[in-house]
């Protein structure tokens, strides 16, 4: 993957479909209302520093696996934690049994695991299941302190 690809995100704002860079400066914003898009993308082994460790913005890393039910229950509620702080954060989505370098590198023993990185550094880290509240709640507390 490189910074020529893009996901489609669906703008939450007005409706409009946009083609959001999976790695690119900067947040991205709907170029219909201008509005920040909420910024989910997929990493593996090749493109994981591109992607999550050079964002401008505050990265959560979803270590998941296809088969863990856990991983499917938090997966909408992340994708609403991304949705609503848009233009806060970057969701970074990584399937541990297709990308096991990541696996061993950040020494995931559970799934799902979630990271939360600033300039490439893990500041957070907790692994199991959780609401979208208590999601969002971990993910604000964080990049509060880190920005205070």
């Amino acid at each position: 993957m490189s910074t020529a690809q893009a996901t489609t995100i669906s703008c939450p704002h007005c409706g409009r479909t946009n083609r959001v860079p999976v790695a690119a400066e900067g947040r991205p914003r709907c170029g219909h209302c201008k509005q920040p898009l909420p910024w989910i993308v997929d990493a593996g082994d090749d493109d994981f520093a591109e992607v999550a460790e050079r964002a401008d913005v505050p990265v959560v890393v979803d270590l998941w696996a296809t088969w863990c039910g856990p991983c499917r229950m938090v997966s909408p509620a992340l994708e609403q934690v991304a949705t609503e702080l848009a233009g806060r954060i970057k969701l970074v989505k990584v399937d541990v049994d297709k990308n096991p370098r990541l696996s061993r590198r950040f020494e995931v023993q559970a799934v799902p695991t979630l990271l939360i990185l600033d300039k490439g550094e893990t500041v957070a880290r907790q692994a199991g299941a959780a609401p979208a509240p208590a999601l969002r709640q971990w993910v604000e507390q964080t990049i509060t302190t880190r920005e205070g």
